[in-house]
């Protein structure tokens, strides 16, 4: 697995299955990319003003649902699976259940 640096963490993306109001289920080339993913691993953490802040006095841990920017993420293929790899500052929110 792969083990992120600094202010990154490393995402498992979650898509719906995304159905027209007709019913047409569209396929995966017709899709946006999701902005939710389960927290898989992070990084050390952030550095505010001169002091490192760890990801869980940030918030975020690791099984976390969270929501990212659009266009912040790079994808990854790890073990033929897809992956994001953001940096703290995309991070938009963490999801409860």
């Amino acid at each position: 697995m792969l083990n992120p640096i600094g202010d990154h963490v490393l995402v498992m993306p979650i898509s719906e299955r995304e159905v027209t109001k007709s019913g047409i289920v569209l396929p995966e080339t017709a899709k946006e990319k999701p902005q939710q993913g389960k927290v898989v691993a992070v990084g050390q953490g952030k550095y505010v003003n001169g002091t490192l802040v760890s990801f869980k006095e940030l918030g975020v841990e690791v099984g976390q649902t969270i929501m990212f920017s659009k266009y912040g993420p790079t994808e990854i293929k790890l073990n033929d699976e897809d992956f994001y790899i953001l940096e703290s500052g995309d991070i938009l929110g963490v999801l409860k259940k």
